[in-house]
């Protein structure tokens, strides 16, 4: 799932009830996207982020006051109040009308997501936007271990050059660099109690942290 427009996204878990785990994206103009019910998202509750149009930001899910897998989304205008009669996708839908909109906003998108590339028990806590993809920290609090793992947004399927990294302080470096269709890492290390410094590249395009997530 992709944020429709550019702005803060900030990140919410409300449990079992209501909305269930939930992502408002506040714009510029002061108007606010809000997705609801979802199975994952790419920050953990009160976090935020600065995303762009077609930035992934969660996964669909049945999370809350839900009897099955789906996206609930909002557009509210800047005091508030719900838009009833929002435009997706340049198509406006008004209160009780029904339209089909094939939306354009990155739809081919990579089939492989964070959590599946660095395994079971982990959850992304931190991320950071390159040109044609994205790189992310995960954390598994089960066994301390950090993973780092960038993956593309465009020229999917194409090999080219990409590299995720991650390197506790002071301790050495482990990257994992190449030519890959999809996504580069995972990068596992033991960095329990440990501050971090992770990124990654796609391209000439690359991210490197401060040390931090010291807990």
């Amino acid at each position: 799932m992709r944020a429709t427009a550019s702005g803060t996204a900030y990140f919410y878990d409300a449990g079992s009830t209501s909305y269930g785990k939930w992502i408002e994206v506040r714009h510029s103009d002061g108007s606010r996207t809000r997705y609801a019910h979802l199975a994952t998202m790419v920050r953990s509750a009160g976090g935020s982020m600065s995303v762009s149009q077609g930035t992934t930001i969660g996964t669909v899910g049945s999370t809350g006051g839900s009897n099955a897998p789906h996206l609930h989304y909002e557009q509210r205008t800047s005091t508030g109040a719900v838009d009833t009669s929002p435009t997706v996708d340049g198509v406006t839908v008004s209160l009780g009308e029904k339209k089909a909109i094939t939306s354009t906003n990155a739809c081919s998108s990579n089939p492989y997501t964070p959590e599946e590339v660095c395994g079971s028990g982990y959850t992304v806590i931190d991320s950071a936007g390159l040109t044609g993809g994205r790189t992310y920290l995960l954390y598994n609090s089960g066994n301390g271990y950090n993973c780092v793992v960038t993956l593309k947004t465009t020229n999917l399927g194409s090999p080219s050059a990409m590299s995720a990294f991650l390197e506790p302080q002071g301790e050495s470096r482990t990257t994992d660099s190449g030519s890959y269709g999809y996504y580069a890492g995972p990068v596992r290390r033991d960095a329990a109690a440990q501050c971090v410094r992770w990124g990654g590249s796609i391209g000439s395009s690359s991210y490197t942290s401060p040390f931090e997530h010291c807990g």
